[in-house]
């Protein structure tokens, strides 16, 4: 017999009318936005340096690492986040004429 209706328990103590189980709604997990700081040949180490740190919120230390990332191999990732906050960090750094792209994160 399947069960595909519970019994519930009038607050009397007599039984209330059948109703259906309902499964609780499934959550599908928000896909990551991957949000990339390209190099360019125009701006200074510091300046796009310390434009990572305001925007992307990472540490001085790990804000220069990426920097020379970039620069050594043409990209570098900054963070993986949602994609409203990844589009905001993007115009953040086109307001500076820094180059972030977006993408879904794999």
């Amino acid at each position: 017999m399947s069960s595909e209706h519970s019994i519930q328990e009038a607050p009397d103590g007599g039984t209330a009318a059948l109703e259906p189980d309902v499964a609780p709604p499934q959550r599908k997990p928000m896909r990551g936005w991957a949000v990339l700081l390209h190099n360019d040949d125009v701006n200074e180490f510091l300046f796009v340096a310390r434009s990572v740190v305001e925007f992307a919120r990472l540490s001085a230390h790990d804000a220069m690492e990426r920097t020379i990332e970039a620069h050594d191999a043409g990209v570098a990732l900054l963070l993986v986040t949602h994609r409203e906050r990844a589009e905001l960090i993007q115009e953040q750094f086109q307001t500076r004429g820094l180059t972030v792209t977006i993408e879904p994160s794999r």
